[in-house]
């Protein structure tokens, strides 16, 4: 989320929170952030409810705009909105320390031995 032109600043914490909770506890609060900003009805976070609940997460002063970019950069399958994978995958994207280390996660989450 990090832009020079919205002046939207993202600190990269999830490293932080990966290394304190565990992958299987970062995953669980990675689901939690996205229950927190969907639509109850549709199961997914629309432009309206993104909008509704931007101010939990600090980001009140955003415009339609720029939450449409936010949408747009997440939304895989061009449906306008973010399931929870792609809500998942966009969190991924935007956490440099998480990208360096996804095979790490992905195995510890799986609980493999050998990948």
């Amino acid at each position: 989320m990090a832009s020079a032109n919205s002046g939207v600043v993202f600190e990269d914490f999830f490293p932080a929170m990966v290394e304190k909770l565990g992958a299987e506890g970062f995953m669980q609060e990675l689901y939690n952030g996205f229950r927190l900003l969907m639509d109850e009805g549709k199961g997914l976070i629309t432009f309206e409810s993104l909008k509704k609940n931007s101010a939990l997460l600090g980001l009140q002063d955003m415009s339609d705009e720029e939450l449409m970019c936010m949408l747009g950069e997440g939304d895989l399958d061009g449906d306008g909105a973010l399931n929870e994978m792609e809500f998942c995958t966009l969190m991924f994207r935007l956490s440099p320390g998480l990208m360096k280390n996804s095979t790490n996660l992905f195995v510890e989450a799986l609980n493999v031995d050998d990948f």
